[in-house]
């Protein structure tokens, strides 16, 4: 029999962990179900049966994600000044859940970018505040876990979505509309689990002003600051996942396997985010960050040179592995080097920069496919990759190896 207070434990049943934190855990997987069984055919719904170039493609997933990291910046203040997180958190999902309909009706490009910037204002609404009561719930020194875990059921949802998608498709006889209507339901679900299963333990202390606290930039750290500036360029390396799809279309995937594709990329970082989270708890953080940069420039690599759908399978799982090494890795690394006070505010600029940087990533990369192939646009993600892996490595010397509750 297992000692209940021995690490192996405690690592496979996270007893350390609140309630709300598995909660929040289930609501953002039961979003993602319903979020990925589109997504992991939107590319494809969109170049083949609506007509959309891939720089229209990459145009949308950069406004999109772009318009969901900008309104962090909005509802992370927000929550600050008002003192409670969990009403901007609902809001945000519920938003989340009443787009999903709309994609079902679309029949043209321009109703498809109207559902999919609304989806992505409800995730930008929510994700700030909703990293910010994270923070709030748990202690320091296990706070890389409650992110990791919350990252981790996220991605299974994340790979759930897209087997449901390919399930569909195939009872369905590639009926997009058909799959699509079936969506809101996890999505509603996700907002009455939301409702009724996360009671806001602790609240932040009200911020005095309710604007966006320019003034107080000056309380964060050069790590913070630090943080911010790799984040973004990370973000110039890690375009959307539709190119990871349209790059296995190329090379003969089939219709109704398309979603394979987040299946794959995804089951790696569900099984990596909580590990990952774990572990930089007992290390510094910034060294998995490294890795997870290093492991993006493999994955470039093979995405752009592969020949067959082995390798760019191989790149898929490699690209899902950085992300589970990074995510919840550079969410915890905003709150290690922030005031408690201001974490909302925090997750918001740290979101700008990354929201402007996406928005230039997914546009270029389209760009570059359209103009000059696939190939291009994977090795411009490796070159900025690197980029990020070199400036990360000259600064580690910026970071504590012991975060404390600031």
């Amino acid at each position: 029999m297992i000692d209940d207070s021995s690490p192996i434990w405690k690592y496979l049943v996270c007893m350390k962990l609140p309630r709300e934190i598995w909660a929040l855990g289930f609501v953002s997987l039961l979003m993602d179900v319903a979020s990925e069984t589109i997504h992991g055919l939107l590319p494809v719904f969109l170049v083949t049966a609506l007509g959309a170039t891939v720089t229209s493609v990459g145009l949308l997933e950069g406004l999109s994600q772009g318009t969901a990291l900008v309104l962090k910046v909005f509802s992370g203040p927000f929550s600050d000044w008002l003192g409670k997180r969990k009403p901007v958190v609902l809001a945000g999902y519920v938003l989340g859940a009443v787009s999903k309909p709309l994609f079902a009706m679309a029949n043209t490009v321009g109703l498809v970018y109207c559902a999919r910037l609304i989806d992505r204002m409800g995730k930008g609404i929510r994700g700030a505040p909703r990293d910010a009561l994270i923070a709030d719930i748990v202690a320091p020194q296990i706070r890389g876990q409650a992110f990791g875990l919350r990252q981790s059921l996220d991605t299974v949802g994340a790979f759930l979505g897209p087997l449901l998608a390919i399930f569909l498709m195939w009872i369905s006889k590639n009926n997009f509309h058909l799959v699509f209507w079936l969506t809101p339901v996890p999505a509603f679900l996700s907002v009455f689990v939301l409702l009724w299963g996360v009671k806001e333990t602790e609240k932040p202390s009200p911020s005095k002003s309710s604007a966006l606290h320019f003034r107080d930039l000056g309380k964060f750290s050069r790590a913070f600051w630090w943080v911010v500036i790799v984040g973004a360029v990370f973000q110039l390396a890690r375009f959307s996942e539709a190119f990871l799809i349209l790059r296995a279309r190329e090379l003969g995937l089939g219709l109704e396997l398309t979603p394979l594709v987040l299946v794959m990329m995804n089951l790696v970082y569900s099984f990596t985010s909580y590990p990952a989270g774990n572990l930089s708890d007992s290390i510094k953080r910034e060294w998995l960050l490294i890795a997870g940069l290093l492991v993006l420039v493999l994955s470039d690599f093979f995405l752009a040179f592969g020949t067959n759908l082995f390798w760019i399978f191989s790149g898929i799982a490699l690209w899902g592995l950085h992300m589970g090494l990074t995510q919840g890795i550079l969410a915890a690394l905003v709150s290690d080097h922030c005031p408690r006070e201001l974490r909302g505010t925090a997750y918001g600029f740290f979101n700008l920069l990354s929201a402007l940087a996406l928005l230039m990533a997914s546009s270029v990369a389209g760009f570059l496919w359209d103009s000059m192939g696939s190939q291009a646009t994977f090795l411009a993600s490796a070159g900025f990759s690197f980029l990020g892996f070199v400036l990360f490595l000259g600064s580690t010397s910026l970071f504590s190896r012991h975060p404390k509750d600031t």
